[in-house]
Protein backbone atom coordinates (compact mmCIF):
# COMPACT_ATOMS: atom_id res chain seq x y z
CA UNK A 1 0.00 0.00 0.00
CA UNK A 2 2.96 2.32 0.67
CA UNK A 3 5.01 1.87 -2.03
CA UNK A 4 0.91 2.53 -4.33
CA UNK A 5 0.88 5.63 -2.69
CA UNK A 6 4.32 7.05 -3.31
CA UNK A 7 4.09 5.86 -6.74
CA UNK A 8 0.43 7.58 -7.22
CA UNK A 9 2.14 10.97 -5.63
CA UNK A 10 5.21 10.54 -8.26
CA UNK A 11 2.59 10.37 -10.92
CA UNK A 12 0.80 13.47 -10.50
CA UNK A 13 3.70 15.44 -10.07
CA UNK A 14 4.71 14.51 -13.30
CA UNK A 15 1.38 15.27 -14.56
CA UNK A 16 1.36 18.90 -13.05
CA UNK A 17 4.45 19.35 -14.83
CA UNK A 18 3.87 18.81 -17.96
CA UNK A 19 0.54 21.08 -17.72
CA UNK A 20 2.79 23.78 -17.15
CA UNK A 21 2.35 26.31 -14.64
CA UNK A 22 0.75 30.28 -14.40
CA UNK A 23 2.79 32.21 -16.31
CA UNK A 24 4.68 35.13 -14.81
CA UNK A 25 4.09 39.26 -16.17
CA UNK A 26 6.32 40.21 -18.24
CA UNK A 27 7.94 42.43 -15.90
CA UNK A 28 7.71 41.32 -12.80
CA UNK A 29 8.17 43.19 -9.33
CA UNK A 30 11.67 41.27 -8.19
CA UNK A 31 12.94 42.43 -4.84
CA UNK A 32 16.29 41.13 -4.30
CA UNK A 33 17.13 40.06 -0.06
CA UNK A 34 20.67 39.85 0.81
CA UNK A 35 21.88 36.78 2.86
CA UNK A 36 24.80 36.69 5.11
CA UNK A 37 26.11 33.26 5.35
CA UNK A 38 27.04 30.84 2.80
CA UNK A 39 24.68 28.09 4.12
CA UNK A 40 25.93 24.07 3.61
CA UNK A 41 22.27 23.55 2.48
CA UNK A 42 19.52 24.69 2.74
CA UNK A 43 16.81 21.29 3.60
CA UNK A 44 14.90 22.44 6.39
CA UNK A 45 14.88 19.02 7.73
CA UNK A 46 18.18 18.52 7.70
CA UNK A 47 19.86 21.73 7.85
CA UNK A 48 19.41 24.23 11.02
CA UNK A 49 20.38 27.58 9.65
CA UNK A 50 18.71 31.11 10.05
CA UNK A 51 19.41 31.66 6.69
CA UNK A 52 17.94 28.61 4.82
CA UNK A 53 15.04 30.05 7.45
CA UNK A 54 14.99 33.17 5.78
CA UNK A 55 14.28 32.19 2.44
CA UNK A 56 12.33 28.65 3.33
CA UNK A 57 9.74 30.68 5.64
CA UNK A 58 8.03 31.59 2.43
CA UNK A 59 8.11 28.18 0.41
CA UNK A 60 6.47 25.94 3.36
CA UNK A 61 3.30 26.31 5.57
CA UNK A 62 3.32 24.43 9.32
CA UNK A 63 0.67 22.83 10.68
CA UNK A 64 0.49 25.79 13.34
CA UNK A 65 2.08 29.28 13.19
CA UNK A 66 2.73 31.70 16.13
CA UNK A 67 1.10 35.46 15.60
CA UNK A 68 3.61 38.01 15.39
CA UNK A 69 1.50 40.41 17.28
CA UNK A 70 0.14 37.77 20.01
CA UNK A 71 2.66 34.81 20.05
CA UNK A 72 -0.24 32.68 20.27
CA UNK A 73 -0.31 29.73 18.03
CA UNK A 74 -3.12 29.97 15.29
CA UNK A 75 -4.38 27.78 12.65
CA UNK A 76 -1.86 26.74 9.73
CA UNK A 77 -2.05 23.77 7.41
CA UNK A 78 -4.05 22.08 10.68
CA UNK A 79 -7.35 24.24 11.07
CA UNK A 80 -7.73 22.78 14.64
CA UNK A 81 -6.09 20.50 17.44
CA UNK A 82 -6.65 18.68 20.37
CA UNK A 83 -4.34 17.92 23.27
CA UNK A 84 -5.30 15.31 25.52
CA UNK A 85 -5.67 16.28 29.28
CA UNK A 86 -2.63 14.30 30.29
CA UNK A 87 -0.30 15.82 27.68
CA UNK A 88 0.90 12.85 25.73
CA UNK A 89 -1.67 12.96 22.47
CA UNK A 90 -1.67 15.64 19.78
CA UNK A 91 -4.49 15.53 16.88
CA UNK A 92 -4.55 17.96 13.91
CA UNK A 93 -7.24 18.19 11.79
CA UNK A 94 -5.97 19.45 8.30
CA UNK A 95 -7.60 22.08 5.98
CA UNK A 96 -8.93 20.24 3.26
CA UNK A 97 -8.58 22.96 0.04
CA UNK A 98 -4.50 23.22 0.37
CA UNK A 99 -2.55 21.46 -2.38
CA UNK A 100 1.83 21.64 -3.00
CA UNK A 101 2.85 23.64 -5.39
CA UNK A 102 3.20 20.58 -7.82
CA UNK A 103 -0.64 20.03 -7.44
CA UNK A 104 -1.02 17.57 -5.09
CA UNK A 105 -3.56 17.66 -2.27
CA UNK A 106 -2.32 18.28 1.06
CA UNK A 107 -3.92 15.29 3.67
CA UNK A 108 -2.71 13.38 6.42
CA UNK A 109 -0.77 10.57 4.34
CA UNK A 110 1.51 13.88 3.13
CA UNK A 111 1.83 14.80 7.13
CA UNK A 112 2.87 11.08 7.82
CA UNK A 113 5.46 10.97 5.12
CA UNK A 114 6.93 14.17 6.39
CA UNK A 115 7.08 12.83 10.00
CA UNK A 116 8.45 9.48 8.52
CA UNK A 117 11.69 11.70 6.82
CA UNK A 118 12.45 14.32 9.45
CA UNK A 119 12.42 11.09 11.91
CA UNK A 120 14.65 8.70 10.14
CA UNK A 121 18.44 8.13 11.14
CA UNK A 122 19.46 8.13 7.82
CA UNK A 123 18.15 11.98 7.35
CA UNK A 124 21.14 13.07 10.16
CA UNK A 125 18.92 16.09 11.30
CA UNK A 126 20.41 18.72 12.92
CA UNK A 127 16.99 20.67 14.38
CA UNK A 128 13.75 19.46 13.13
CA UNK A 129 14.01 16.07 14.76
CA UNK A 130 15.02 17.87 17.99
CA UNK A 131 11.56 20.06 17.29
CA UNK A 132 9.74 17.14 18.13
CA UNK A 133 10.63 16.15 21.82
CA UNK A 134 9.83 12.91 22.71
CA UNK A 135 8.04 11.96 20.00
CA UNK A 136 6.74 8.13 20.46
CA UNK A 137 4.73 7.40 16.97
CA UNK A 138 2.22 8.79 14.88
CA UNK A 139 -1.14 7.91 12.74
CA UNK A 140 -3.22 8.61 9.88
CA UNK A 141 -6.68 8.82 11.63
CA UNK A 142 -8.88 9.65 8.64
CA UNK A 143 -7.92 11.56 5.15
CA UNK A 144 -7.39 15.15 7.07
CA UNK A 145 -6.12 13.81 10.36
CA UNK A 146 -3.43 12.99 11.89
CA UNK A 147 -2.21 12.51 15.41
CA UNK A 148 1.03 12.37 17.28
CA UNK A 149 2.05 10.19 20.45
CA UNK A 150 4.58 11.10 22.76
CA UNK A 151 6.38 9.15 25.05
CA UNK A 152 5.93 11.76 28.14
CA UNK A 153 4.16 14.81 28.37
CA UNK A 154 6.34 17.80 26.40
CA UNK A 155 4.93 21.19 25.87
CA UNK A 156 7.40 22.64 23.34
CA UNK A 157 6.02 20.27 20.87
CA UNK A 158 3.66 23.20 19.32
CA UNK A 159 6.36 25.83 19.37
CA UNK A 160 8.37 23.29 17.22
CA UNK A 161 5.53 22.38 14.74
CA UNK A 162 5.04 26.44 14.38
CA UNK A 163 8.72 26.53 12.82
CA UNK A 164 9.83 26.15 9.61
CA UNK A 165 12.08 23.33 10.31
CA UNK A 166 9.14 21.34 10.30
CA UNK A 167 7.63 22.90 6.92
CA UNK A 168 5.83 20.14 5.09
CA UNK A 169 7.09 19.19 2.12
CA UNK A 170 5.35 17.45 -1.05
CA UNK A 171 5.56 13.54 -0.22
CA UNK A 172 5.48 13.30 -4.39
CA UNK A 173 8.69 15.83 -4.73
CA UNK A 174 10.62 13.68 -2.18
CA UNK A 175 9.40 10.86 -3.47
CA UNK A 176 10.79 11.76 -7.17
CA UNK A 177 14.55 12.33 -5.87
CA UNK A 178 14.00 9.44 -3.85
CA UNK A 179 14.35 11.43 -0.18
CA UNK A 180 11.39 8.83 1.11
CA UNK A 181 12.87 6.32 4.04
CA UNK A 182 11.78 3.10 2.50
CA UNK A 183 13.32 3.21 -0.92
CA UNK A 184 16.67 1.56 -2.11
CA UNK A 185 18.82 4.33 -2.74
CA UNK A 186 18.06 7.10 -0.37
CA UNK A 187 19.17 10.16 -1.23
CA UNK A 188 18.83 13.19 1.43
CA UNK A 189 21.10 15.70 0.02
CA UNK A 190 19.85 16.12 -3.49
CA UNK A 191 16.01 17.12 -2.69
CA UNK A 192 17.87 20.69 -1.22
CA UNK A 193 17.53 21.65 -5.08
CA UNK A 194 13.89 20.61 -5.86
CA UNK A 195 11.84 21.80 -2.89
CA UNK A 196 7.71 22.16 -3.02
CA UNK A 197 5.56 23.57 0.15
CA UNK A 198 2.02 25.31 0.11
CA UNK A 199 3.62 28.40 1.31
CA UNK A 200 3.12 31.62 -0.68
CA UNK A 201 6.07 31.32 -2.29
CA UNK A 202 7.74 28.52 -4.71
CA UNK A 203 10.92 26.82 -4.80
CA UNK A 204 12.83 28.00 -7.96
CA UNK A 205 16.09 27.42 -7.83
CA UNK A 206 19.49 27.02 -5.78
CA UNK A 207 22.81 27.67 -6.98
CA UNK A 208 24.79 27.30 -3.61
CA UNK A 209 27.41 30.16 -3.11
CA UNK A 210 25.62 32.44 -5.53
CA UNK A 211 21.58 32.73 -5.12
CA UNK A 212 18.66 31.44 -4.30
CA UNK A 213 15.15 31.96 -6.20
CA UNK A 214 12.04 32.19 -5.34
CA UNK A 215 8.58 33.34 -7.10
CA UNK A 216 4.71 33.82 -5.72
CA UNK A 217 2.22 31.34 -6.08
CA UNK A 218 -0.73 32.64 -7.48
CA UNK A 219 -3.37 30.58 -5.99
CA UNK A 220 -1.80 30.22 -2.89
CA UNK A 221 -5.12 31.16 0.01
CA UNK A 222 -4.96 29.24 2.77
CA UNK A 223 -1.99 31.41 4.73
CA UNK A 224 -2.63 31.95 8.34
CA UNK A 225 -4.78 35.21 9.95
CA UNK A 226 -1.95 37.51 9.86
CA UNK A 227 -0.91 37.17 5.93
CA UNK A 228 -2.12 40.00 3.47
CA UNK A 229 -1.64 40.37 -0.07
CA UNK A 230 -0.38 44.24 -1.08
CA UNK A 231 -3.13 45.46 -2.58
CA UNK A 232 -0.28 46.78 -4.99
CA UNK A 233 3.22 46.25 -6.04
CA UNK A 234 3.34 43.17 -4.31
CA UNK A 235 6.37 41.12 -4.62
CA UNK A 236 6.49 38.56 -7.73
CA UNK A 237 10.10 37.23 -7.51
CA UNK A 238 12.78 37.30 -4.67
CA UNK A 239 16.14 36.76 -5.52
CA UNK A 240 18.63 36.06 -2.22
CA UNK A 241 21.99 36.76 -2.60
CA UNK A 242 25.36 36.07 -0.16
CA UNK A 243 27.22 39.26 1.36
CA UNK A 244 29.40 37.82 4.05
CA UNK A 245 31.38 40.32 3.84
CA UNK A 246 30.35 42.55 6.46
CA UNK A 247 31.70 45.73 5.24
CA UNK A 248 29.44 45.02 1.64
CA UNK A 249 26.14 44.69 3.16
CA UNK A 250 25.27 48.30 3.71
CA UNK A 251 26.96 49.51 0.35
CA UNK A 252 24.59 46.92 -1.46
CA UNK A 253 21.82 48.89 0.27
CA UNK A 254 22.93 52.57 -0.75
CA UNK A 255 23.54 51.29 -4.16
CA UNK A 256 20.69 49.49 -4.45
CA UNK A 257 22.33 45.90 -5.08
CA UNK A 258 20.03 44.82 -2.43
CA UNK A 259 16.63 45.88 -1.34
CA UNK A 260 16.53 44.14 2.15
CA UNK A 261 19.55 43.31 4.32
CA UNK A 262 20.59 41.70 7.87
CA UNK A 263 22.91 41.53 9.95
CA UNK A 264 24.62 45.15 9.48
CA UNK A 265 27.54 46.01 11.46
CA UNK A 266 26.29 48.32 14.20
CA UNK A 267 28.65 50.96 12.81
CA UNK A 268 26.92 51.47 9.57
CA UNK A 269 22.94 50.72 10.93
CA UNK A 270 23.92 53.18 12.80
CA UNK A 271 24.75 55.35 9.95
CA UNK A 272 21.67 55.03 8.60
CA UNK A 273 19.69 56.18 11.50
CA UNK A 274 18.76 60.02 9.65
CA UNK A 275 18.85 57.79 5.80
CA UNK A 276 15.45 58.87 3.66
CA UNK A 277 16.83 55.60 1.23
CA UNK A 278 17.63 52.93 3.36
CA UNK A 279 14.80 52.35 6.94
CA UNK A 280 16.51 50.19 9.81
CA UNK A 281 14.19 47.61 11.17
CA UNK A 282 16.18 46.17 14.31
CA UNK A 283 14.58 43.10 15.40
CA UNK A 284 14.72 41.57 19.13
CA UNK A 285 15.48 37.46 18.58
CA UNK A 286 14.33 35.70 21.32
CA UNK A 287 16.39 32.69 22.94
CA UNK A 288 19.80 32.84 24.35
CA UNK A 289 21.73 35.90 24.12
CA UNK A 290 25.68 36.15 22.83
CA UNK A 291 26.85 34.30 25.64
CA UNK A 292 30.26 32.19 27.00
CA UNK A 293 29.77 28.33 29.19
CA UNK A 294 32.17 27.99 31.40
CA UNK A 295 33.27 24.42 31.66
CA UNK A 296 33.36 23.55 35.33
CA UNK A 297 35.25 20.45 34.56
CA UNK A 298 38.61 21.88 34.45
CA UNK A 299 40.54 24.17 36.24
CA UNK A 300 40.34 27.30 37.52
CA UNK A 301 36.89 27.31 36.10
CA UNK A 302 36.04 24.64 38.44
CA UNK A 303 36.19 26.86 41.12
CA UNK A 304 32.82 28.99 41.75
CA UNK A 305 35.01 31.84 42.96
CA UNK A 306 36.48 31.97 39.59
CA UNK A 307 33.50 31.90 37.47
CA UNK A 308 31.93 34.55 39.75
CA UNK A 309 35.13 36.72 39.13
CA UNK A 310 34.60 36.57 35.18
CA UNK A 311 31.52 37.88 35.45
CA UNK A 312 32.11 40.43 38.17
CA UNK A 313 35.00 42.13 35.66
CA UNK A 314 32.89 42.13 32.81
CA UNK A 315 32.11 45.49 32.06
CA UNK A 316 28.72 44.44 29.29
CA UNK A 317 27.80 47.94 29.36
CA UNK A 318 30.72 48.89 27.83
CA UNK A 319 31.44 46.45 24.85
CA UNK A 320 27.88 47.36 23.85
CA UNK A 321 28.04 50.64 23.30
CA UNK A 322 31.58 49.62 21.91
CA UNK A 323 31.02 46.97 19.95
CA UNK A 324 27.10 47.09 19.16
CA UNK A 325 26.53 51.01 19.04
CA UNK A 326 24.05 50.68 22.04
CA UNK A 327 21.36 48.77 19.42
CA UNK A 328 21.48 45.64 22.32
CA UNK A 329 20.66 45.17 25.49
CA UNK A 330 22.57 43.94 28.50
CA UNK A 331 22.07 40.19 29.06
CA UNK A 332 21.53 39.26 32.47
CA UNK A 333 21.10 35.27 32.20
CA UNK A 334 20.66 32.39 30.06
CA UNK A 335 17.46 33.73 28.62
CA UNK A 336 16.73 36.83 26.44
CA UNK A 337 14.31 39.25 28.10
CA UNK A 338 12.06 39.10 25.62
CA UNK A 339 11.59 35.21 25.45
CA UNK A 340 9.12 33.64 27.14
CA UNK A 341 9.74 32.54 30.88
CA UNK A 342 12.31 35.04 30.98
CA UNK A 343 13.15 35.31 35.14
CA UNK A 344 13.98 39.07 35.55
CA UNK A 345 15.38 38.49 39.09
CA UNK A 346 18.19 37.80 37.53
CA UNK A 347 18.38 41.39 36.16
CA UNK A 348 21.56 43.34 37.59
CA UNK A 349 22.92 40.09 38.93
CA UNK A 350 27.00 39.92 38.70
CA UNK A 351 27.26 43.76 37.81
CA UNK A 352 30.30 45.09 36.90
CA UNK A 353 32.37 45.05 39.90
CA UNK A 354 35.95 44.71 39.27
CA UNK A 355 36.99 45.35 43.24
CA UNK A 356 34.55 42.14 44.00
CA UNK A 357 36.12 39.89 41.44
CA UNK A 358 39.69 41.06 43.17
CA UNK A 359 38.19 39.89 46.54
CA UNK A 360 36.68 36.53 44.99
CA UNK A 361 40.20 36.34 43.52
CA UNK A 362 42.10 36.62 46.40
CA UNK A 363 40.08 34.97 48.86
CA UNK A 364 40.23 31.66 46.81
CA UNK A 365 44.11 32.11 47.25
CA UNK A 366 45.02 33.98 44.23
CA UNK A 367 48.09 36.82 44.37
CA UNK A 368 50.32 38.68 41.92
CA UNK A 369 53.46 37.58 44.01
CA UNK A 370 56.02 38.15 41.03
CA UNK A 371 54.34 41.62 40.34
CA UNK A 372 53.65 41.15 36.56
CA UNK A 373 50.20 41.97 36.68
CA UNK A 374 49.06 38.28 36.40
CA UNK A 375 47.65 36.31 39.61
CA UNK A 376 48.84 33.24 40.49
CA UNK A 377 48.21 30.20 43.22
CA UNK A 378 50.72 27.23 44.02
CA UNK A 379 53.06 28.61 41.35
CA UNK A 380 50.68 28.76 38.67
CA UNK A 381 49.49 31.32 37.02
CA UNK A 382 45.06 32.54 36.25
CA UNK A 383 45.33 31.64 33.12
CA UNK A 384 41.41 31.03 30.84
CA UNK A 385 41.55 29.19 27.93
CA UNK A 386 38.72 30.54 25.40
CA UNK A 387 37.08 28.86 22.42
CA UNK A 388 35.89 31.84 19.79
CA UNK A 389 33.56 31.48 16.80
CA UNK A 390 33.72 33.62 14.12
CA UNK A 391 30.06 34.70 14.40
CA UNK A 392 27.72 36.92 16.58
CA UNK A 393 30.73 39.62 17.05
CA UNK A 394 32.30 37.14 19.48
CA UNK A 395 35.91 37.94 18.21
CA UNK A 396 35.74 41.86 18.97
CA UNK A 397 33.68 41.15 22.00
CA UNK A 398 36.66 38.87 23.22
CA UNK A 399 38.91 41.53 22.57
CA UNK A 400 37.68 44.13 25.22
CA UNK A 401 37.69 40.80 27.57
CA UNK A 402 41.09 39.90 27.66
CA UNK A 403 41.79 43.52 28.33
CA UNK A 404 38.99 43.62 31.38
CA UNK A 405 39.77 40.48 32.66
CA UNK A 406 43.59 41.59 32.39
CA UNK A 407 42.71 44.47 34.66
CA UNK A 408 42.05 42.05 37.19
CA UNK A 409 45.08 40.17 36.92
CA UNK A 410 43.31 37.27 34.36
CA UNK A 411 45.51 35.92 31.70
CA UNK A 412 43.39 35.13 28.43
CA UNK A 413 44.27 32.62 25.82
CA UNK A 414 42.19 32.72 22.77
CA UNK A 415 41.65 30.04 20.38
CA UNK A 416 39.94 30.75 17.57
CA UNK A 417 37.59 28.35 15.35
CA UNK A 418 37.00 28.53 11.39
CA UNK A 419 33.02 27.41 12.21
CA UNK A 420 30.95 24.82 13.29
CA UNK A 421 32.50 21.71 12.86
CA UNK A 422 35.72 23.11 14.51
CA UNK A 423 33.91 24.54 17.44
CA UNK A 424 32.66 20.77 17.77
CA UNK A 425 35.79 19.00 17.53
CA UNK A 426 37.34 21.82 20.29
CA UNK A 427 34.91 21.18 22.29
CA UNK A 428 35.16 17.48 21.91
CA UNK A 429 38.83 17.99 23.63
CA UNK A 430 37.57 19.62 26.56
CA UNK A 431 40.60 21.63 26.76
CA UNK A 432 38.84 24.90 27.49
CA UNK A 433 37.10 27.08 30.19
CA UNK A 434 34.76 29.63 28.35
CA UNK A 435 33.29 28.56 24.81
CA UNK A 436 30.80 30.81 22.75
CA UNK A 437 27.44 29.42 21.70
CA UNK A 438 23.74 30.53 21.91
CA UNK A 439 20.44 29.22 19.85
CA UNK A 440 17.94 30.79 19.70
CA UNK A 441 13.69 30.21 20.27
CA UNK A 442 10.74 31.56 21.45
CA UNK A 443 10.32 28.79 24.01
CA UNK A 444 13.29 27.87 26.17
CA UNK A 445 13.60 24.53 25.87
CA UNK A 446 16.66 24.45 25.07
CA UNK A 447 17.63 25.05 28.34
CA UNK A 448 16.95 21.63 28.61
CA UNK A 449 19.75 20.16 25.97
CA UNK A 450 22.33 22.82 27.18
CA UNK A 451 22.28 22.38 30.91
CA UNK A 452 20.48 19.01 31.58
CA UNK A 453 23.29 16.92 33.71
CA UNK A 454 23.47 14.04 31.52
CA UNK A 455 23.11 15.90 28.37
CA UNK A 456 25.85 15.58 25.63
CA UNK A 457 25.15 19.23 24.74
CA UNK A 458 25.88 20.21 28.73
CA UNK A 459 29.13 22.27 27.63
CA UNK A 460 29.14 23.54 31.22
CA UNK A 461 29.79 19.87 32.87
CA UNK A 462 27.89 21.21 35.38
CA UNK A 463 25.28 18.67 37.27
CA UNK A 464 22.94 19.19 39.91
CA UNK A 465 19.46 17.34 40.47
CA UNK A 466 17.56 20.41 41.42
CA UNK A 467 18.70 21.83 38.23
CA UNK A 468 17.57 18.95 36.35
CA UNK A 469 14.27 18.92 37.99
CA UNK A 470 13.66 22.02 37.56
CA UNK A 471 14.52 21.65 33.48
CA UNK A 472 12.23 18.33 33.23
CA UNK A 473 9.47 20.08 35.43
CA UNK A 474 9.45 23.01 32.59
CA UNK A 475 9.24 21.11 29.66
CA UNK A 476 6.67 18.35 30.64
CA UNK A 477 4.27 20.83 32.74
CA UNK A 478 1.03 21.01 31.50
CA UNK A 479 0.62 24.36 34.18
CA UNK A 480 1.46 27.44 32.50
CA UNK A 481 2.30 29.33 35.59
CA UNK A 482 4.05 25.91 37.16
CA UNK A 483 6.12 26.35 33.51
CA UNK A 484 7.16 29.34 34.45
CA UNK A 485 8.17 28.79 38.45
CA UNK A 486 10.64 26.29 36.84
CA UNK A 487 12.10 27.98 34.06
CA UNK A 488 12.59 30.49 36.63
CA UNK A 489 14.19 28.34 38.96
CA UNK A 490 16.36 27.10 36.36
CA UNK A 491 17.80 30.47 35.44
CA UNK A 492 18.23 31.14 39.09
CA UNK A 493 20.75 27.87 39.17
CA UNK A 494 22.46 28.84 36.17
CA UNK A 495 23.61 32.35 37.32
CA UNK A 496 23.53 31.40 40.75
CA UNK A 497 26.47 28.80 40.02
CA UNK A 498 28.23 30.85 37.20
CA UNK A 499 27.76 28.75 34.55
CA UNK A 500 27.56 31.31 32.08
CA UNK A 501 29.08 34.92 30.74
CA UNK A 502 25.91 36.38 28.84
CA UNK A 503 27.20 39.68 27.52
CA UNK A 504 24.29 40.82 25.47
CA UNK A 505 20.36 40.26 24.17
CA UNK A 506 20.65 39.27 20.50
CA UNK A 507 18.87 42.26 18.34
CA UNK A 508 19.32 41.55 14.09
CA UNK A 509 20.13 45.02 12.56
CA UNK A 510 17.64 45.03 9.29
CA UNK A 511 17.03 47.24 7.08
CA UNK A 512 15.17 47.99 3.96
CA UNK A 513 14.59 50.46 0.68
CA UNK A 514 12.49 52.79 1.22
CA UNK A 515 10.75 51.55 -1.60
CA UNK A 516 9.95 48.61 0.52
CA UNK A 517 6.88 48.14 2.57
CA UNK A 518 5.12 45.62 4.90
CA UNK A 519 7.40 43.88 5.66
CA UNK A 520 7.71 42.37 9.33
CA UNK A 521 9.25 39.55 11.22
CA UNK A 522 7.71 36.29 12.57
CA UNK A 523 8.10 35.68 16.71
CA UNK A 524 11.52 34.00 16.60
CA UNK A 525 13.42 37.25 15.07
CA UNK A 526 15.00 36.27 12.14
CA UNK A 527 12.14 35.13 9.71
CA UNK A 528 10.59 37.19 7.49
CA UNK A 529 6.99 36.94 6.01
CA UNK A 530 7.75 37.93 2.37
CA UNK A 531 3.63 37.22 1.73
CA UNK A 532 3.06 41.16 2.74
CA UNK A 533 5.62 42.74 1.42
CA UNK A 534 5.25 45.31 -1.57
CA UNK A 535 8.48 47.13 -3.70
CA UNK A 536 7.69 50.27 -5.80
CA UNK A 537 9.67 49.26 -8.84
CA UNK A 538 12.25 51.25 -10.21
CA UNK A 539 11.22 53.22 -13.30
Amino acid sequence: MRKSAIATLVFVIFVVTGCGSTPVEDTPNRLIYGLTLQVSGIDPHINQSTELGIVLRQVYDTLVYRDPQTNEFVPGLAQSWDISEDGLIYTFHLRQDVTFHDGTPLDAESVRFNLDRVTYSETLSQRARGLLGPLAGYRVVDDYTIELQLSQPYQPLMDGLAQVYLGIASPAALATVNALPGGEEYNRLLYQYHQIGTGPFRFVEYIPGDHITIERYEDYAWGPSFYEMPEENAVDIIEYRFFEDPPTRSVALESGDADIMGELLPTDARGFANSDAVQLDPVAVPGQPLQFYMNTQVAPTDDLAVRQALLYATNRSGIIESVFQGFSPVAWGPVSANSLYYNAGVRGVYDYNPAQATQLLTSSGYADSDGDGILERDGEPLQITVIQPPWGHVPEVMQLLRDQWAAVGIQTVIEPVPGYTGLDEAVSEGNYNLVSFDTFGLEPSYLLDRFLGTSELNWTGYSDSNLDSALLQAVQSTDAEDRRIQYGTAQAIIMQQALILPIRDYVNLNAHRSQVSGLMFDPYGWFPLMNNVAIVPSE
